[in-house]
């Protein structure tokens, strides 16, 4: 196999890692189990299996930072900050999580009270030094990063982003002081308003820098000289050296892989470079869901746990609803259905791993929906037994006083509307009509429920992948190599436009960070502008597009679009308010030239239902039915065909539900149409 412009894009996941390979003209894919002790030693099985040689590069989405956030496992992390500002961390925005609950807890913060250092200095609110930095306590401070085996250090000062000199000088006196102590600055990160987010993103930075480091320097001596790109949380990939150094970009690194996936596969089957889709990718412990209007959505206002995130993320709803979402009667005698999981180990009760609780996967396998065979794919698979699953559920049904196949049912409907709920907070709830969107599902389980959970939004057209069960390890293939950078600018338009010279400095400050970033590439970046705009006295703002090169006409389209976007978020505008920038954001990206390859080939008209076996499938609450079972590698273009059918392949399983039609088109994707029937 020729692999001289050859590339692999590896997701891993919580129970499977993900390759899939292509050299421009053939495609492979395979999932071996992830390592959770180090998960460099999957990724190396895998590439030998594909034998891939030092020509192929690599696309890496990865869930160590984010694994290292929700377990408490990163750093010992220090922060270092303006003296009267330690308990930022603390105090944040004071919101209730739960408006009605009296006593609420919090998660304590990455960096403890008594590692929080502060430092006599100060900055104002015009970026003029008011107090210099005491740079005589210095000596003292690196007495007690060293007493206490600081690993991290995060250093987040007061207006610093208007002003950087006195982070800066500290830095540069840590490097001489403790050369090998990582040190993130907030003004290298983060230069931006609200301090509160600016210093939770610091601190996340910190806190992951040193574990994710020491993982991709590890990984890429593994590799042996082949070049490694790691996809960060706003859908682009980034050098794995860039990478370590802001390691906090990578936190929702692998949901984002799966967004470019959908979207890119979206734009060659639908045949538009602006699809609309909705984005659902249902794995074994959560659904994560994502509404692509044209393009895909990015926000500065994500969560991880409850720690914002300040750095610029694909918009992604997560609920807890997968294949291994628990299944339990609660104590008013309810059937409940996740979030919690039954992770790898156990897993499903049907895996036979020790697991008692049944789960929605135990679920779909009694009602008929999962095979416990893989029909005609040449591909081992993991053996479900079904007997242990309906014993399981049997329990929750004495309980519940209901047969074995309603529990079931109940469960996989309760799963259904979780995720339901998810696309109409992303929908319905931001102002756009989800009938107007192709649902796009994914992930090992997302197939499965797409059509109930489509005919339940009234939604008519899904499409399915090729290979919808490693669509966020295609999605690595198909992300452009990026970068971001922004500064705060508050400023009120009319100003803006009246002295717009400031602005062109400060854009072309950040062009030069961001393209120093991919200056390893020969190829001139392709650069991005946006301002941050809010009505004057909002605390919140939007991301508006600015044409460059900048000029009054492209502010002031900006402006209107902004009028538009607010509508669109909020529910109305009003062009005779004030509007006020708050930061420039601008981004480089070089469009990889390496595409998963054009699967195409003769019309094939010759498939019939007929010539295929039948299984059982359950629907209702009456006995199950016989419907076609289909191997997928039976579908090729052309072929077309009616539900109920259940399609089985190496990587996921797809239920057609009675009233949906589908049919194969050349790259090999299914496209599903709904068709009303009286009876429905």
């Amino acid at each position: 196999m020729n692999n001289r412009h050859s590339c692999i894009g590896i997701d891993v996941g919580g129970t499977f890692t993900d390759f899939v390979f292509t050299n421009g003209l053939d495609i492979k894919i395979i999932k071996i189990p992830t390592s959770t002790d180090d998960q460099s030693h999957a990724i190396l099985q895998g590439l030998e299996l594909l034998s891939v040689d030092h020509h192929t590069s690599i696309r890496h989405g990865t869930t160590i930072a984010t694994n290292a956030l929700l377990e408490r496992r990163g750093a010992k992390t220090a922060l270092i900050t303006t003296r009267g500002f330690a308990d930022v961390l603390e105090i944040g925005r004071q919101a209730r999580p739960q408006l009605y609950k009296f006593s609420q807890s919090k998660s304590p913060p990455l960096a403890p009270r008594s590692l929080r250092f502060e430092i006599n200095e100060r900055v104002n609110h015009l970026g003029e030094i008011q107090h210099p930095i005491d740079t005589h306590s210095f000596a003292e401070l690196v007495h007690s990063l060293e007493q206490n085996s600081i690993e991290s250090v995060a250093v987040c000062f007061f207006f610093s982003f208007l002003n950087p000199c006195h982070e800066y000088h500290i830095a540069e006196f840590l490097k001489k002081a403790v050369p090998d102590l990582p040190v993130t600055l907030s003004v290298d990160l983060l230069p931006e308003y609200r301090e509160y987010e600016r210093t939770s993103t610091t601190v996340i930075n910190a806190y992951v820098r040193p574990l994710v480091m020491n993982y991709l320097t590890r990984l890429k001596e593994k590799l042996n000289g082949k070049r490694l790109y790691v996809m960060q949380s706003h859908g682009g990939t980034l050098s794995s050296e860039q990478a370590s150094l802001e390691a906090a970009r990578l936190v929702l690194s692998g949901p984002a892989a799966g967004v470019i996936g959908a979207f890119s596969v979206s734009q060659q089957a639908l045949k538009t470079t602006t699809p609309q889709i909705l984005a659902l990718d249902m794995g074994g412990t959560s659904t994560d869901v994502s509404l692509c209007p044209g393009k895909i959505r990015q926000t500065t206002e994500s969560k991880i746990g409850d720690m914002p995130l300040g750095l610029p993320t694909t918009e992604i709803h997560t609920v807890g609803a997968g294949g291994g979402s628990l299944a339990q009667v609660d104590t008013g005698g309810i059937l409940r259905v996740g979030p919690q999981s039954s992770g790898a180990m156990p897993g499903p009760v049907c895996y036979g791993q020790g697991g008692q609780i049944p789960t929605v996967t135990d679920a779909n396998l009694v009602l008929g929906r999962l095979t416990q065979t893989d029909v005609r794919s040449r591909k081992p698979t993991r053996t479900l037994n079904k007997a242990l699953a309906r014993r399981a559920i049997e329990r929750i049904a004495d309980k519940l006083e209901l047969s074995v196949n309603d529990t079931a049912l109940g469960i996989v409907r309760i799963a259904n509307a979780t995720m339901e709920r998810a696309l109409r907070h992303v929908s319905i709830e931001r102002g756009y009509d989800p009938r107007s969107f192709v649902l796009v599902p994914f992930g090992g389980a997302g197939p499965l429920h797409a059509c109930e959970i489509a005919q339940s939004l009234h939604i008519k057209k899904i499409l399915i992948p090729r290979h919808p069960g490693v669509l966020s390890a295609l999605g690595l293939l198909t992300a452009d190599l990026s970068t971001e950078a922004s500064q705060a600018y508050l400023s009120t338009i009319t100003a803006l436009v009246a002295t717009p010279q400031q602005l062109l400095e400060t854009i072309d400050q950040l062009k030069s960070i961001v393209v120093s970033r991919l200056s390893s590439d020969s190829s001139a970046p392709l650069i991005d502008c946006n301002l941050d705009l809010r009505y004057q006295g909002q605390s919140y703002d939007l991301r508006i597009p600015l044409t460059l090169p900048v000029n009054i006409e492209g502010i002031q389209t900006a402006v209107k679009g902004f009028h538009i976007a607010h509508h669109q978020r909020y529910g109305y505008s009003d062009e005779e308010l004030p509007v006020e920038s708050v930061a420039v954001r601008l981004s480089a990206r070089l469009p990889q030239k390496i595409r998963y390859p054009t699967i195409q080939g003769q019309r094939n008209s010759s498939f019939k239902l007929s010539d295929c076996p039948s299984t059982s499938v359950c629907f209702k609450e009456d006995q199950p039915i016989k419907i076609p079972l289909i191997a997928r590698d039976q579908l090729t273009f052309g072929s077309s065909f009616s539900g109920p059918a259940l399609v089985v392949q190496y990587d996921s399983t797809l239920l057609v539900t009675p009233n949906w039609t589908a049919r194969v088109d050349q790259w090999q994707n299914l496209h599903l149409k709904f068709h009303q029937d009286d009876d429905s």
